[in-house]
């Protein structure tokens, strides 16, 4: 779950990490209000969930509210990477000696988390890394015990004197407290800004794994449908997990493992999966209903596969389900099943008797339903 800015900044000052005094507008009358507030020197920046607004001219600075005013109006008027802009933040101007940058990340490489530092920070961050991976320092972090001290302040120490290195180092231990205490997946501070002797986080970011919510209750709050798509968000509404892809075969399957599998067979035999979508263990019609409500929304979908494992959950369940899913909504492609487990001769038997196409073995389903996807792009 990615976080605006301002929210970003609202966890930082809950764990001690220092940042300039802002507020939101949702439009430009709102901005300048804000910067009257701040006697007129500030910042106005789009709030996005993505990066590169800074080179889109989505972060401005001014120096009074009739100037804040006319930024947030160009800015209200802009898209940063396709992503309409909804709110502005304004935060008091600082005055910037030096720029650094601070992340802590996931490294699936390293399977751990890992702690990141430049002292070129600024919008250039991702031409250094990718141009000069020798700037970027990377050292691991301890869930337990954060970033050893010993190699911490010797990577700091070159940039920074003793009562700044101090500083430094009290905000990444900050830093890792947020990243494990909230289950984040990224927090990043570019610039941390060398400001009248001080150091602050200018501009924040943070990323937070979706599945420690339940735990995290807090942060439910922090959700922003502008992340989500519809069909994602009545999936979650609906108890069921879906990602939407470019290809034209749906798929529907109970299990996040078998889903992914299923995805990858029917790539390896040559078709285009639309969709992951794992409807779980339950063989509940309703789940069966909403799944296909979903997936045919997808006008570029050809055909769809379902194959369910039948361990727990019976198959003979599961037709019944289907059957009586197909009773309520239209199915206007290709609707190929794949049933293996628990009762599974009777679940093929009931759904071969209702017409549907029903299998064992899932290379069958899944070069059945590439040959009715193929037809139906011929179509």
């Amino acid at each position: 779950m990615k976080l605006f800015e301002h929210q970003s900044a609202s966890l930082f000052r809950e764990f001690g990490i220092p940042v300039p005094e802002a507020r939101t507008a949702s439009d430009p009358d709102g901005a300048a209000v804000i910067a009257r507030k701040f006697g007129g020197v500030c910042v106005v920046k789009a709030q996005v969930l993505s990066g590169g607004r800074g080179k889109a001219g989505g972060v401005k600075l001014v120096s009074s509210p009739a100037e804040a005013r006319e930024a947030a109006e160009k800015i209200f008027a802009i898209t940063v990477q396709g992503m309409p802009v909804g709110t502005v933040q304004v935060s008091r101007a600082v005055e910037i000696e030096k720029e650094f940058y601070a992340g802590m990340t996931l490294n699936r490489n390293t399977r751990g988390v890992e702690f990141m530092f430049s002292a070129e920070g600024g919008v250039d961050i991702e031409e250094t890394a990718a141009n000069h991976p020798e700037k970027i320092i990377r050292l691991p972090v301890d869930p337990f015990h954060g970033v050893d001290d010993t190699l911490l302040r010797g990577a700091l120490g070159p940039f920074f004197d003793a009562g700044l290195l101090d500083r430094a180092v009290s905000i990444i231990r900050n830093m890792g407290r947020l990243f494990f205490e909230k289950d984040c997946s990224l927090v990043e501070i570019n610039p941390l800004a060398l400001s009248s002797g001080s150091l602050v986080a200018v501009d924040a970011k943070i990323v937070i794994d979706d599945n420690s919510l339940v735990k995290n209750a807090d942060l439910e709050a922090f959700r922003n449908p502008e992340e989500y798509g519809r069909d994602e968000i009545d999936a979650r509404n609906a108890g069921l997990s879906f990602v939407g892809l470019d290809g034209d075969i749906g798929c529907m399957v109970n299990g996040a493992g078998l889903a992914m599998a299923t995805m990858d067979l029917i790539k390896h035999f040559g078709g285009f999966p639309a969709n992951f979508l794992d409807i779980g263990g339950s063989s509940n019609p309703q789940k069966v209903v909403d799944a296909l409500e979903i997936l045919l929304r997808n006008k570029k979908i050809r055909a769809i596969l379902m194959n369910i494992f039948g361990g727990i959950t019976r198959c003979d369940d599961v037709a019944r389900g289907v059957i009586l899913a197909s009773e309520k909504i239209a199915i206007p492609v290709p609707f190929v099943i794949r049933l293996i487990g628990t009762n599974d001769e009777l679940g093929r038997s009931m759904l071969k008797e209702a017409g549907f196409s029903a299998y064992s073995d899932l290379n069958d389903a899944v070069r059945r339903v590439i040959e009715d996807a193929g037809r139906g792009r011929k179509g």
